[in-house]
């Protein structure tokens, strides 16, 4: 918003201090044509959350010793339940008496 210039003390050839209905007209228009700007700025949140976050080695290693727990997880329950690759495979015998 653009708000006048005013000093304490009357210098030459300065302009006056404007007027209480000057100064309401003036930010009467500013905040008649104000627009949101088009969406979050994700670039300075992205910088922020990045400064108040953890360090990226700490989630790494998070993420790693999740995804392990998650397939060894898998492997198990799928060995016990025999489902998927790990059930025993149909064997067709065919005896010939």
């Amino acid at each position: 918003m653009k708000v006048p210039y005013v000093e304490d003390k009357a210098t030459r050839g300065g302009q006056n201090t404007p007027s209480e209905a000057d100064v309401s007209r003036m930010i009467r228009a500013e905040v008649e044509t104000w627009k949101p700007r088009r969406g979050p700025d994700w670039s300075d949140m992205m910088v922020r959350l990045a400064a108040a976050g953890p360090a990226p080695w700490v989630i790494y290693t998070t993420a790693s010793a999740a995804l392990v727990v998650i397939i060894v997880t898998a492997f198990l329950l799928g060995s016990w339940f025999q489902i998927g690759g790990l059930a025993p495979q149909p064997v067709q015998i065919h005896v010939h008496h």
